[in-house]
């Protein structure tokens, strides 16, 4: 697997699709970071580091709806291993004039668009969700 984090995107967008309630992904640190990330900002109830069927660590992810429709309207990865986006911290854009969220692979730590601008650091866009 090459991108790693954008097939857990699309695993995401494809369960919430079909109305699934909890999404498994292989796991890893730094998804495990970004899913920080979308539970901080509300986007996702929670998820939990399991066993998968064949042995290996896995994440269940638990997905968030309001009213019947999926919490995440829009989940797009924006730096991807063919093409790295890098941006300063005065660079960083902002998701729909604020109502969405940039994830930033900072060196301090994966973090929002907002907590970026707050710790003054910029790094690599992982992703934008709204």
């Amino acid at each position: 697997m090459n991108d790693p984090i954008g097939d857990m995107l699309t695993r995401i967008r494809n369960s919430q699709m079909r109305g699934k309630s909890t999404v498994m992904t292989p796991a890893s640190k730094l998804r495990a970071w970004v899913l920080d990330v979308l539970a901080d900002e509300g986007y996702i109830r929670g998820y939990e580091a399991t066993t998968g069927v064949d042995g290996h660590p896995a994440i269940e992810i638990s997905l968030k709806y309001y009213e019947g429709t999926p919490v995440i309207r829009e989940l797009k990865r924006v730096s991807k291993p063919g093409r790295r986006v890098y941006m300063g911290v005065n660079d960083i854009p902002s998701v729909r004039q604020g109502l969405g969220v940039s994830i930033v692979s900072t060196p301090k730590g994966v973090m929002s668009d907002a907590n970026a601008r707050a710790a003054n650091v910029g790094g690599e866009v992982l992703c934008t969700v709204f």
